[in-house]
């Protein structure tokens, strides 16, 4: 079984609800306010039924879906491309964990997911991540 201790140190777990769901952020000291808008908070989502931003498509109701899925935002109009279904939590977790993970050691290529580009704030993830521009 999977667990929360293999989550790089730079992520925190923001919420872990009773139904299973999960949300991690990264760095919030650093995505505060100040620094960085909070809108900017790297944040992977694990949720039982797809997770969705449009009011009215996520059911509150997951009776009868199987599927676990991971989403990672990086702000709220901004996420990974990628499909991250799974048939369950410890799955899901896994992939999540893999995920956070990856995006600690500079691996995941944000600045192809933004349309316009802000260097600033890349400037400061590749810092964070280690992460050669």
């Amino acid at each position: 079984m999977t667990t929360l201790e293999a989550l790089p140190d730079a992520w925190t777990v923001w919420s872990d609800g009773d139904d299973g769901r999960l949300v991690l952020a990264y760095r919030p000291d650093v995505f505060d306010g100040d620094a960085f808008p909070a809108a900017c908070l790297p944040t992977l989502y694990l949720t039982h039924g797809k997770r969705t931003r449009r009011p009215g498509q996520n059911p509150t109701s997951t009776a009868g879906t199987a599927d676990w899925y991971v989403t990672f935002y990086l702000e709220p109009d901004v996420s990974l491309n990628e499909t991250n279904r799974f048939p369950t939590r410890d799955a899901a977790l896994e992939r999540a964990l893999e995920l956070a993970q990856a995006f600690d050691d500079g691996e995941i290529d944000y600045r192809g997911l933004y349309q316009v580009p802000r260097e600033q704030y890349f400037e400061r993830l590749d810092e964070l991540t280690g992460r050669e521009a």
